[in-house]
């Protein structure tokens, strides 16, 4: 008798395999956290090669499943590419970092030249055109370096020592910066994943949505809420502007916003939660790891730029959704959105049981202060303990089958690890193609002739080396998440600020890491506004301008930190405390002139747009002018108009209010 298999039940066995395949390199990966029994680089080479082949295979059911054989067919070859390399590169690990260092067989050249191609393909996949052309413009500096002109020319590099810089000296694709993902990040992507997989993702919105009906630019103000929390964790403009936007943008939209405002709205939210302590998408564990220092310092360092990002969003966000909702009648129930109805006890349940995983995160970061490892550890722990404990005890107690109960979260844990391993796969990837890029530029020592570079075009002005820094970081992260960003623009732009300006480490290297982040509102790519703009159904250059005007203060804020480095240097003392309050009122006093939906004193464009430019100019001065008096003195004219501003709005909305009744009395 001959069966036949359909369509169908390939993919199911296919996508089990996927999600089996994910679920080991996971007990894996949490082996070795409880371990650590292995060398480092021995177990980021393992650990690449096992997310790549989960991330091939989930992308090898999306092409079968849209019928593109050819696109399955490489996607084949790449992973036969990559277990052939990871088993090699394991079997003859002591060989080649010991003894046959600079130096390789002809068939290792062979397959460190096969795997580059992969890890340039699967960039393509995942991020698209504009970063392979990043990554092999490098290579090609690299090989042809004696053809660049002025300083930029060296040597060149042989296609051998290209291959060794790349794969086969362990440095290259599996550096430093991948080994910071494999065992730091990568732990924390499983619990974005637990969490997803648990419901946390939806409790969040519902915690967002139900602070919405205080205020009547609650929907969107939740909406930036919820993307904030999410971005956090996921690591990605994109990721999170899809996940979030697809809920947010057509709530904002029913209420009454326009498509290109929802839009903007969410782009700027997703993109502000990659700054976001405790996690700040990754990066900061890449920060604590370039400057030597602990990862707590630099959750510190970032607590004040949060809370004046978050401070003048909301403002603006406030205004944006108070000025198109005015008149309207909002009428939403946002509880309707989800599957499932929520009782006041289970959100009650629920927020415990996801609440006190990430307090015990919180607890052993900043209070014992234990390494990353251990804590992102323990974290998942709790979180399989509550994640399990609450729902079973809950059916327990209600007289519902608990073996019913069990599967069914045992479905959900495989769906986080799944889901977890989908998040880390793309960032694991581009950061082995960046991590071979900054090794080719730090052997080529471009890192130091930029620094140069920077100071002889600045003339030595630091105002214009650091506008200059600034345009470089924002053009060498367009298109790329958060970590990736920033590790490049870490590389090759933060040294010039500290030895040529002399900034201090911290600051110099918050504010790469904001110009970076900047890369995903700044047009031509704009890669968030890109994602709200499909989900928004809005025009791209209109969503953009929102984005822009809803996220001025963040452009001004990182020269803050190279003017006031007080803002992330010297931990939470009065001076960082006073300092960030006076740049907070600056950036409120920009996104007030930028998003204001009332009066600007008269309705007149020629009263409107120059006061608009002077809160503007008074709130860049506040936040980036480095004498104290200055800044107070802008606060305080910034405070006197919108004291000013506001009694006018109110004067004449009891006038108004006043004619109406007149009116009303007379007709009657």
């Amino acid at each position: 008798m001959v069966y036949s298999i359909s369509n169908k039940d390939r993919l199911e066995v296919a996508n089990d395999l996927v999600t089996a395949l994910a679920i080991i390199t996971w007990v894996w990966v949490l082996y070795y956290a409880f371990t650590q029994r292995m060398d480092r680089i021995l177990f980021t080479v393992i650990f690449l090669g096992a997310i790549i082949v989960v991330y091939l295979g989930n992308e090898m059911i999306e092409a079968y499943r849209e019928e593109k054989m050819l696109e399955v067919a490489g996607l084949g070859v790449s992973a036969v590419i990559t277990i052939v390399t990871t088993v090699y590169m394991t079997a003859f690990y002591d060989t080649l970092l010991s003894i046959r260092v600079g130096t390789a067989l002809p068939r290792e050249y062979v397959l460190a030249a096969a795997f580059v191609l992969v890890i340039l393909y699967l960039s393509y996949r995942a991020y698209g055109l504009t970063f392979l052309a990043v990554i092999v413009a490098a290579l090609l500096y690299g090989l042809y370096g004696d053809l660049a002109p002025g300083i930029l020319r060296h040597g060149g590099f042989s296609l051998n020592r290209t291959a060794n810089i790349m794969v086969l000296d362990f440095q290259g694709v599996y550096g430093s910066i991948s080994r910071i993902i494999a065992t730091w990040v990568a732990l924390f992507l499983l619990y974005a994943g637990l969490m997803r997989g648990f419901g946390a993702f939806d409790l969040i919105m519902r915690v967002a949505f139900r602070m919405a009906t205080y205020v009547r630019s609650g929907i969107a103000l939740s909406a930036v809420t919820s993307s904030i929390i999410i971005g956090s964790i996921t690591g990605s403009q994109a990721a999170n502007t899809a996940i979030t936007g697809s809920f947010t943008i057509p709530l904002m939209k029913e209420s009454g916003m326009k498509g290109e405002t929802a839009g903007g709205i969410e782009s700027v939210a997703s993109t502000g939660g990659q700054i976001m302590p405790p996690i700040m998408g990754a990066a900061a564990f890449v920060m604590a790891s370039l400057l030597g220092i602990t990862y707590v310092e630099v959750m510190v360092a970032g607590i004040v730029p949060a809370l004046i990002f978050y401070g003048s969003v909301v403002i603006a966000v406030h205004y944006k959704g108070i000025g198109e909702l005015q008149g309207k009648t909002i009428d939403l129930n946002a509880e309707d959105r989800f599957e499932e109805t929520m009782s006041t006890k289970e959100f009650a349940i629920q927020c415990l049981r996801f609440g006190i995983p990430f307090v015990v995160l919180v607890y052993m970061l900043g209070v014992l202060q234990y390494t990353v490892l251990t804590s992102a550890l323990y974290t998942i722990i709790m979180m399989f303990i509550t994640g399990f404990g609450f729902p079973l005890v809950t059916a327990a107690l209600e007289g519902n089958d608990l073996t019913e109960e069990f599967v069914s979260l045992l479905h959900d844990t495989a769906f986080g690890f799944r889901e977890g391993a989908m998040i880390l796969a793309p960032i694991a990837i581009i950061i082995a193609a960046i991590n071979g890029v900054v090794d080719v530029f730090e052997a080529s020592g471009i890192p130091g002739v930029l620094s140069l570079a920077l100071l002889d075009i600045s003339g030595g002005v630091m105002l214009y080396a650091v506008i200059l820094a600034m345009v470089i970081s924002i053009i060498l992260g367009l298109g790329m998440p958060t970590v990736a960003a920033y590790v490049i623009v870490a590389s090759l732009i933060a040294p010039a600020l500290v030895q040529q300006f002399f900034v201090p480490d911290l600051a110099a290297h918050f504010f790469v890491l904001y110009a970076a982040i900047l890369s995903g509102l700044t047009p031509p790519i704009a890669i968030a506004v890109v994602v709200a703009t499909g989900i928004a159904g809005s025009n791209f250059w209109r969503t953009v301008h929102e984005a822009l005007k809803i996220s001025a203060p963040i452009y001004v804020l990182p020269f803050a930190f190279i003017y006031n480095p007080e803002i992330v240097v010297g931990g939470w003392g009065l001076e960082t405390f006073f300092s960030g309050l006076i740049a907070l009122l600056g950036a409120l006093g920009i996104a007030h002139g930028l998003n204001y939906y009332g009066k600007f004193f008269h309705e007149s464009p020629f009263i409107k747009f120059p006061v608009k430019g002077v809160y503007f100019v008074l709130g860049v001065l506040a936040m980036v002018y480095p004498g104290m008096m200055v800044r107070l003195v802008c606060v305080a004219v910034i405070l006197v108009m919108m004291a000013v501003q506001l009694r006018s709005h109110i004067r004449n909305r009891f006038s108004r209010k006043s004619k109406s009744e007149s009116v009303q009395t007379a007709e009657d």
